[in-house]
């Protein structure tokens, strides 16, 4: 804080206006230390720019069409913007013409949310022109001005009042929320990269729950944002596979809520990771389907299969969000081992192992899959079971944890190198079989992981391979 009102002064030196503008002051007014601090100012980029070089700081014109000039002044990067007001256009996201020499008021009036709208003058004092204040206090996302006005220039806008709110647990004010739904069609101009990065945001936030039933409610999971492929624009779904999951009842016997429910409340308590709490809010997304869901033998609904179809529904889903490739993979993984844990038993831990283990070429990325499929376990459990039995979960997970520590599963885990295996038996695809057959029988409790015990099956497999190389001569 101290370097902005170093630079405050500066400007106000030279005779221009300048406050601190937007979430910092925002976060300064909820007791919470800003990670970005903006200055408004109504002196222009060039000026900016020849105030900062003076002081000794180096600035970047970042956006000189918009006024905006990053100033980087001990150690840090501060965003100074002339006071600007806006007029939008076709673009769903940016504006057609700026209009900058306006004065403090304007450049306020063009902001998204009152909770956004504030300015904090050098001697501390706030500029509150459209309730911002009162807002924050009661927990409100409320739009500055006319807020169909405020969502019609800018689309993602609509994600954004979702992600504040999930963000700081706060409710939409009524006339924000309907304005949200009046103008959906701006979405279509959105790009999928600008909507993806919003719905992660709403994930990872302190309560997705809040913002991910405003995008269902408000209607913006079941519409199209849009993607270009050389040069051609294509429409691409949001998330409309979720939306069928609002009132879709599940067997009361297993499950307190119905499968929207359950979904926000694992997504609220999967561990704040993009993998997990995509895999949370994905997990169930094939319950309901025809050829899914059932009725059993009690007259309850059942989706058998759920977890299978759920993962080849979402690999479709991440790819045409284009979340990152990594991500999407685990994810996919996740969802289709979510459903079936083995018993509390040795045996059982086991095999469930080696049944998991296809796909995976480390111990490190197979261990940090197993955790993960545990914490949305745990998750899945948590959220609305009738009896969650974590229990037994948590004695499974401490099996599995005794079992990686004392069984290898990947070659690298073993206790003779490649290398003397290849000394032995020659380089080529002979030494990965005899490391597979290795693994095989440590795992089967048929040979020990040491030096001694290797080295000697080693010898034995020598031996066998050049007699059977005698007899073919």
């Amino acid at each position: 804080m101290e370097t902005a009102r170093n630079i405050m002064a500066a400007l106000a030196a030279a005779g221009h206006e300048a406050y601190i503008v937007g979430g910092a002051v925002r976060d300064l007014l909820r007791g919470v230390p800003p990670v970005d601090i903006d200055i408004a100012t109504s002196a222009v980029p060039e000026r900016i720019a020849g105030i900062a070089e003076k002081q000794g700081w180096k600035a970047v014109m970042v956006g000189a069409a918009f006024g905006v000039v990053a100033v980087v002044a001990a150690g840090h990067s501060y965003e100074i913007a002339t006071f600007r007001s806006e007029r939008y256009g076709a673009d769903s996201h940016r504006p057609e013409s700026v209009e900058l020499g306006v004065g403090l008021a304007q450049d306020l009036a063009r902001r998204d949310f009152t909770i956004n709208a504030m300015a904090l003058a050098a001697d501390g004092s706030v500029i509150d022109l459209f309730g911002g204040r009162e807002d924050l206090a009661a927990g409100i996302i409320r739009a500055v001005g006319a807020p169909r006005e405020r969502f019609a220039e800018d689309g993602l806008r609509m994600f954004r009042a979702a992600r504040f709110a999930a963000r700081f647990n706060f409710t939409l004010e009524a006339a924000t929320f309907q304005a949200i739904t009046d103008n959906l069609k701006r979405v279509s101009g959105l790009s999928v990269e600008r909507v993806r990065n919003e719905l992660e945001k709403i994930l990872l936030a302190d309560f997705p729950a809040q913002g991910l039933d405003i995008l269902l409610k408000a209607g913006l999971l079941a519409v199209c944002c849009q993607v270009r492929n050389q040069q051609q624009v294509q429409a691409v779904p949001i998330l409309p596979e979720l939306c069928h999951l609002d009132g879709l009842p599940q067997n009361p016997r297993y499950h307190l809520y119905d499968a929207w429910r359950h979904t926000l409340d694992v997504v609220g308590l999967a561990p704040c990771d993009p993998v997990l709490r995509w895999a949370a809010l994905l997990h169930d997304i094939a319950k309901g389907w025809p050829g899914v869901r059932t009725v059993n033998g009690e007259g309850q609904p059942s989706d058998p299969g759920h977890d299978k179809v759920g993962a080849e529904a979402a690999a479709i889903i991440l790819r045409r969000l284009r979340v990152e490739r990594h991500t999407a993979e685990r994810v996919v993984w996740l969802i289709r081992h979510h459903l079936i844990f083995p018993a509390v038993a040795e045996k059982a831990v086991l095999k469930w192992l080696k049944r998991l283990i296809g796909g995976f070429k480390s111990q490190g990325r197979f261990e940090t899959a197993l955790w993960q499929l545990f914490a949305l376990h745990e998750a899945d459990r948590l959220g609305g079971h009738t009896q969650p039995d974590c229990n037994g979960l948590y004695a499974v997970k401490e099996i599995t944890r005794t079992i990686l520590s004392e069984i290898p599963f990947f070659p690298e885990q073993l206790a003779l190198s490649a290398r003397d295996i290849a000394a032995k038996l020659g380089s080529g695809p002979e030494v990965g079989r005899f490391q597979q057959n290795l693994l095989l029988r440590i795992q089967a409790g048929q040979l020990l992981n040491e030096p001694v015990a290797l080295t000697a099956a080693l010898n034995a497999r020598g031996q066998r391979l050049a007699k059977k190389q005698e007899e073919c001569l």
